[in-house]
């Protein structure tokens, strides 16, 4: 009965750390809004990406049409279709 109870708990371990494991991949709300401005960042330079990377980085959250346009636009950027493209676009606009 003891050997059943410790391997219980260690597969409720295993499992706690893999499911910690996996969040830790995600990148935070501030980490994606870094990227996404960076990428429509492009080519500016100096103190014009200094002040869209300030303005971006400070806008209030998209509205739900502004985050369907800018996933649509990211995942035809990566050449997504079929179930890729709706996993993505399914992640994309929770995030």
């Amino acid at each position: 009965m003891k050997r059943i109870i410790s391997i219980a708990a260690l597969s409720l371990a295993a499992l706690a750390l893999s499911a910690q494991a996996a969040d830790e991949k995600k990148p935070t709300a501030q980490q994606s809004k870094m990227t996404t401005c960076n990428k429509e960042a492009g080519d500016k330079k100096g103190d014009e990406r200094k002040a869209f990377m300030k303005t971006c980085l400070s806008a209030k959250p998209a509205t739900q049409q502004g985050k369907m346009t800018s996933c649509n636009k990211e995942a035809g950027e990566k050449k997504l279709a079929g179930d890729e493209r709706k996993k993505f676009m399914s992640s994309c606009l929770k995030g």
